[in-house]
């Protein structure tokens, strides 16, 4: 995924204010008579995620065409069909910006999928071939481990789904890894003008979500959530795509004792999975990305060879994880 750094001047106030979801938010009367949220019971477990963390790494970087690729693959799918989940796989061969051609799936597993009413959780399992961000210009062309960059969203999303029976959501949930997210045009490389090099697999999801007219009330990509510097801004194309969504989470964020993290200010514009689940499958779309500030971006950890799980916070993923266990508890049925 890559980053510009223009900031939310652009000001894209485009409301979704046909979100029914928005208007879902649980409360009772306090003592003062004012509403508060209730808070779901069910508690989001940061440990089970750390250790998804590290099983992705455990097999190397999953680079796309290589052994670990295929087999994380394999055990990805594992774990959600061993929760009870109804798993499809999506596999294509993409095309890179170089050339080659790479041999890739999506893996989607759906809760209740007989579910009319759906939302969309989402994040990217595959790994950077290259650390081209790395302080060390001599480590460019080694493969990153991929540690928050792809194997933390997809850690929260195992454990929101082995815990999904407990939160007992009114919606049905499809958790969707997309692949061939990183493999964009290093600096040496050609890139496409319009970022088309980027989320190959989003782009073939987001096709043939609106080729066959699904429908979700809402998304949310998860990228980066495991940093030890995370700071949660409000990224540009969510505002633009789904401005009240994002509101709310960041809403919710606060609720459940995450505000530290989920900072009520602009960041940057990412070119990232929820553009095509925006643009092209049409779904309101947030992502929770990172962002540090103009010299940090994304994190210290970035496209470097220092994307390991020694540098994955468990708060962190305990915050982001409860943050979602609330989020889709407030979910009611139509």
């Amino acid at each position: 995924m890559k980053y510009s750094l223009l900031r939310a001047a652009a000001a894209c106030l485009i409301g979704l204010a046909a979100l029914a979801s928005c208007k879902n938010r649980s409360a009772a009367p306090d003592q003062s008579g004012a509403d508060s949220t209730v808070l779901t019971a069910v508690q989001f477990n940061a440990d089970s995620a750390l250790a998804y963390v590290r099983a992705q790494c455990d097999f190397g970087p999953r680079v796309p065409n290589s052994e670990a690729h295929r087999a994380c693959g394999e055990w990805i799918a594992a774990k959600f069909r061993a929760f009870g989940l109804e798993v499809a796989e999506q596999e294509a061969v993409f095309t890179g910006w170089d050339g080659k051609k790479l041999e890739g799936r999506n893996i989607v597993a759906s809760y209740r999928p007989d579910a009319q009413e759906r939302v969309v959780l989402a994040a990217h399992w595959d790994c950077r071939p290259w650390a081209d961000a790395d302080p060390d210009s001599s480590r460019h062309r080694q493969p990153v481990m991929g540690a928050n960059d792809g194997a933390s969203g997809v850690a929260v999303l195992l454990e929101l789904a082995r815990q999904a029976d407990s939160l007992a959501p009114q919606v049905g949930i499809d958790f969707v890894c997309f692949d061939a997210e990183d493999y964009g045009a290093p600096y040496w490389g050609t890139p496409d003008p319009d970022g088309k090099d980027w989320c190959l697999g989003s782009q073939l999801w987001a096709r043939q979500a609106a080729q066959r007219g699904y429908r979700a009330r809402y998304g949310v990509l998860l990228d980066m959530v495991g940093g030890r510097d995370a700071r949660f801004c409000y990224e540009g194309f969510s505002r633009r795509y789904a401005e009240q969504l994002m509101l709310r989470i960041w809403d919710t964020a606060e609720d459940v004792g995450a505000g530290q993290l989920f900072l009520k200010q602009d960041g940057s514009w990412a070119t990232d999975d929820h553009l095509p689940m925006n643009e092209v499958a049409g779904i309101p779309t947030v992502d929770i990305v990172p962002f540090t500030g103009p010299e940090g971006g994304f994190g210290a950890t970035w496209h470097t060879v220092s994307d390991t799980p020694e540098n994955i916070s468990k708060e962190t993923l305990r915050l982001v994880g409860q943050t979602l266990m609330q989020l889709l508890s407030e979910e009611q049925a139509n």
